[in-house]
């Protein structure tokens, strides 16, 4: 007889198995259709304000306030196109041009999806190449920081 407990087994999220997908509204599928070997900057804040009773020294309340996000940087990527170096210079002609990005985490077998994290209203801070080097073949990305206005997490 199977164990039921054994088969409900949660196994935690890896780290090493990821994609980003990178969607402006009003342009067919995603822009960014570079590999990245790390990602950083998933990340919320809030900032709490604390109160005091009077009177009352062994008790303080604590009231949320607002919340500020991250900037997403990835590292050490590789294309075969152009489409980052052109978003990025479309923002310095239209600081308005915005763009949502997705963060995948997949399981071990690198297709089931687990979670997706959502970067709403992204904008390009920061673009650059490696060391050019005469061996490689493809377009590489050195960094690429992202600021966003918003996250959201949708599970698998």
């Amino acid at each position: 007889m199977a164990n039921p407990a054994a088969e409900t087994v949660k196994y935690p999220f890896t780290a090493f198995n990821f994609s980003v997908e990178i969607n402006i509204l009003g342009v067919e599928g995603n822009i960014c259709s570079a590999a990245f070997s790390e990602c950083d900057g998933l990340e919320m804040t809030m900032e709490l304000k604390t109160i005091r009773d009077g009177g009352n020294n062994g008790r303080q309340v604590r009231l949320t306030g607002p919340v500020a996000y991250g900037q997403l940087t990835l590292k050490r990527g590789m294309t075969e196109n152009y489409d980052l170096w052109t978003w990025f210079q479309t923002v310095v002609s239209n600081a308005g041009f915005r763009a949502d990005a997705d963060v995948v985490l997949f399981a071990e077998d690198g297709v089931t999806e687990r979670v997706r994290f959502t970067l709403s209203r992204c904008v390009p801070v920061k673009l650059k190449m490696p060391a050019l080097n005469g061996k490689d073949g493809m377009v590489a990305v050195e960094e690429l920081q992202l600021a966003y206005e918003a996250i959201s997490r949708k599970p698998a």
